[in-house]
């Protein structure tokens, strides 16, 4: 039941995603990244001061990097959001299972620490062919650079992804890399949005002014992101690995019954074939990925078993 808290969070990003796309069209993309992240910041920032939380951090340009991606992750994908049919962004942005896997196969076999494994490298094409049966039927001419941009925004955050497990090798606490995520992303986004203004086309606004509509979803888009965020940092923690990296596809689905509620949205038996084939891939990508995160475990528990035992052995001898 605790994996569940993932559901929560996929529904909470699917909200999210159809907040940023009805209000795409009223403000720019970086500003839309900076109200997300800067309402994230407030919440997060007033949860760590009420529970006694520490701000104080031993690794600042680890947080920078994780917070220069991910936000890059968001932007682009956002950008994606706003010219494509929304399950088609969400589901080309949740490849990032896929890229996380690839990767870290990839040095595990560089290394020569893992083997070639047939059955990952047949999930990746597999996951190539669904992106070709997704975008060919959903996706015009015109929408190609934003399909390419919403693809790229998955690579981005399978690097995210990768950086914040590094902060909890080192013993970073996930409520201080959410916090300085969202701050990160706050203090970048307000720079682009003041150099984007600058540029040669721009029609000079740095920040557009607020009506009711706009404020009330950028705000639901700020809440929205950080309660899913920290429901998925929960499941994470109290779940099983497993179950809870496949349930986020999940999220597939919430934003799929939006685009046909609120868009009117038809994929045709292509583009389903290609979100079925997708998620089937992450499916099988995710599982080699606790598979031999799991046998890197047991690898490091047995050496240290080993090394407790010499030295049992050693003060015996002594």
């Amino acid at each position: 039941m605790q994996s569940l808290w993932m559901l929560f969070a996929t529904f909470m990003f699917s909200v999210m995603s159809v907040c940023v796309k009805l209000v795409s069209d009223q403000y720019s993309t970086p500003e839309i990244v900076m109200y997300r992240s800067l309402i994230g910041a407030i919440l997060i920032g007033s949860l760590m001061l009420a529970r006694g939380g520490s701000f104080r951090t031993k690794f600042p340009i680890q947080h920078l990097w994780r917070g220069a991606v991910g936000t890059t992750a968001f932007g682009l994908w956002f950008f994606s959001m706003a010219s494509l049919p929304i399950a088609t962004a969400v589901t080309l942005n949740y490849m990032s299972p896929i890229w996380i896997a690839t990767m870290l196969f990839g040095i595990g076999l560089w290394r020569g620490k893992l083997r070639f494994e047939w059955g990952l490298a047949l999930a990746v094409f597999a996951s190539f062919v669904g992106v070709a049966l997704l975008m060919q039927p959903t996706i015009h001419a015109e929408q190609l650079p934003a399909g390419l941009v919403g693809l790229i925004s998955g690579m981005l955050a399978a690097l995210a992804y990768l950086q914040v497990r590094h902060l909890g090798q080192l013993g970073e606490p996930e409520y201080r890399v959410v916090f300085y995520f969202c701050l990160t992303g706050t203090i970048g986004a307000a720079t682009v949005c003041v150099l984007v203004a600058h540029l040669p086309g721009s029609d000079g606004i740095i920040w557009h002014a607020h009506d009711l509509k706009g404020f009330a979803l950028l705000m639901v888009i700020g809440v929205t992101a950080a309660f899913g965020q920290m429901a998925m940092t929960r499941a994470y923690h109290v779940g099983k690995t497993l179950v809870v990296a496949n349930l986020q596809y999940s999220g597939i689905v919430f934003s799929t019954a939006w685009g046909m509620l609120i868009w009117s949205d038809a994929l045709g038996w292509s583009g389903w074939a290609g979100i079925a084939i997708i998620i089937s891939s992450g499916v099988a990508a995710t599982f080699y990925d606790v598979r031999n995160r799991m046998a890197a475990t047991e690898a490091a528990y047995a050496k240290a078993k080993r090394e407790l035992e010499q030295a049992d052995r050693g003060n015996k001898n002594i």
